[in-house]
């Protein structure tokens, strides 16, 4: 009898550890989306301010949004604290889709965007810090909306989850695991505080500091407060919404030019590196391998860059290092603000910024793309397999940072890199059957995944992504999504094995 109640115990065990455990997912949800009110609710009182008629609008959106949040918290009642890696994989791909779905909201209300679609696709675009935009009219969208547009993007840099972890003391420290694991992204995810939460008030710390330090620059070289404000939420968390159709190029200030450029790639770096700042050690931000080649790629391709402006487009040699860096920057970066359109500059200067779109930029940062340090993995793995032909008997090992790097590490970034062009593969031949052109349909599809916000030709720096057809408007949401989640989240949803008991 003892043994028969020992296996009982044990299969239902095993049973419960296996199952999706869906009153917590509810739970949670039902927290983050408060957390989403509270930012409708700031984007009220910001109309009420101007004196806008776009309040009722937000105000409504919160009031829809706080109602799915009572019935998701109404309906996660009584859930055991426990979280699996199941449960954070589902609350991190679910709340990027809820946000995006309820943050869409005040667009339609206040009928700022013609089409469902064209909202969602905006509002995706935002959390994501993808940058990319529909709207043709920026210059007059109220206070309300560009100030929405900038904070989704302010929101989305760290991560929506990693934010509430910061603020919220709603989940256990398990939980919280579970969610950080599920939402980082980066080639290992690691840890600076032994506490996941703590950690991630440090974190939110340092990008609080770099916020306020680039609002005060900023506004030190005229540019408006409200404008300020909106233009560093989207510069320290790589996005790209501006509060002009123009971009920084409206200002016409080089002061402006560089300093959003500088603080493009201060959000470039790991942020962990920062940390390490405060505790005294200021060095580890240069030995930083990754670090290292992040700052020679972007020196490199704004050098050719710069040459070909001065040699090809007739550009004095401060302004063709001043307009290539801060396109190279923003790029490679994954932020898509623009100060210059490169469409008219020398067509091989479009392969390099593709490639900075492809790259993006650290682990641990706010930026998209497939990140520097899997570059350096991958290269250094391309320059071990050509020594071991020579010396088939060496044993060589790949290091980072005079560490080295297992072997399920490499396989991994190797499996991560495959699928990723996989992805742009696939989304590049379906809009491409949609009627996108050929390089229009590649640009969007890398600017999607990568999150970089600008394309080429009718996807440039002079034009919206309006044109794009409907159904092109979904897959582009869906593959900033992946991207920003780096595919194995929300791949993981799609999963036949994911929801058995198993």
């Amino acid at each position: 009898m003892e043994g028969y109640i020992s296996d009982s115990v044990y299969v239902a065990n095993k049973k419960r550890n296996s199952l999706i455990n869906r009153r917590i997912i509810c739970r949670v949800l039902g927290v983050l989306l408060l957390v989403e009110v509270c930012m409708l609710l700031a984007c009220t009182g910001v109309a009420w301010g101007y004196g806008e008629q776009d309040g009722l609008a937000f105000l409504l959106s919160a009031g829809i949004t706080a109602l799915a949040a009572g019935l998701l918290l109404l309906a996660g009642r009584k859930a055991e604290r426990r979280m699996s890696k199941r449960d954070g994989y589902c609350v991190a791909a679910l709340t990027w889709v809820l946000f995006s779905f309820f943050g869409m909201l005040p667009f339609v209300l206040s009928h700022s965007v013609p089409t469902v679609a064209d909202a969602f696709f905006e509002t995706m675009s935002g959390f994501t810090t993808t940058g990319a935009t529909i709207m043709d009219d920026i210059d007059s969208q109220s206070h309300a909306i560009l100030f929405w547009r900038a904070l989704t993007h302010w929101i989305g840099g760290l991560g929506i989850v990693f934010f509430a972890i910061a603020i919220l003391p709603a989940f256990s420290e398990g939980g919280n695991l579970q969610l950080f694991s599920a939402e980082a992204v980066g080639v290992t995810h690691d840890k600076i505080h032994p506490k996941v939460s703590t950690m991630a008030r440090w974190l939110w710390t340092i990008y609080l500091f770099l916020t306020v330090s680039q609002t005060i620059l900023l506004w030190l070289g005229g540019m408006g407060w409200f404008d300020s404000v909106c233009q560093t939420f989207a510069t320290v968390a790589t996005g790209g919404f501006s509060t002009k159709q123009a971009s920084i190029a409206y200002w016409n200030s080089p002061y402006i030019e560089y300093v959003t450029a500088i603080f493009m790639v201060l959000a470039g770096i790991n942020f962990s590196l920062y940390f390490s700042c405060l505790k005294g050690k200021f060095g580890k931000i240069w030995r930083d391998e990754e670090t290292r080649w992040f700052l020679g790629s972007i020196l490199v391709l704004t050098l050719c860059i710069a040459a070909a402006l001065v040699l090809k487009n007739n550009y004095g040699i401060e302004e063709a290092f001043r307009k290539a860096f801060f396109q190279v920057v923003t790029l490679h970066t994954s932020t898509g603000f623009a100060t210059d359109d490169y469409m008219l500059w020398p067509s091989f200067t479009w392969v390099l910024l593709i490639f900075a779109m492809l790259a993006g930029g650290c682990t641990g940062s706010t930026s998209g793309g497939i990140k520097n340090l899997r570059l350096l993995i991958m290269s250094r793995g391309i320059r071990n397999h050509f020594r071991k032909l020579l010396h088939p008997n060496a044993v060589m090992q790949i290091r980072v940072n005079r560490q080295a790097v297992s072997s399920s590490v490499v396989l991994s970034v190797a499996f991560f890199i495959c699928l990723y062009l996989l992805c742009i593969l696939a989304g590049w031949i379906l809009l491409m059957l949609m009627g996108v052109d050929f390089m229009d349909a590649l640009s969007v599809t890398v600017s999607s995944m990568g999150n970089a916000g600008l394309g080429l030709g009718d996807y440039g720096p002079a034009y919206s992504w309006s044109g794009l057809p409907e159904a092109g408007k979904w897959l582009s949401s869906f593959l900033m999504l992946l991207g920003r989640l780096e595919m194995f989240a929300v791949m993981l949803m799609f999963y036949s094995a994911f929801w058995k008991n198993r």
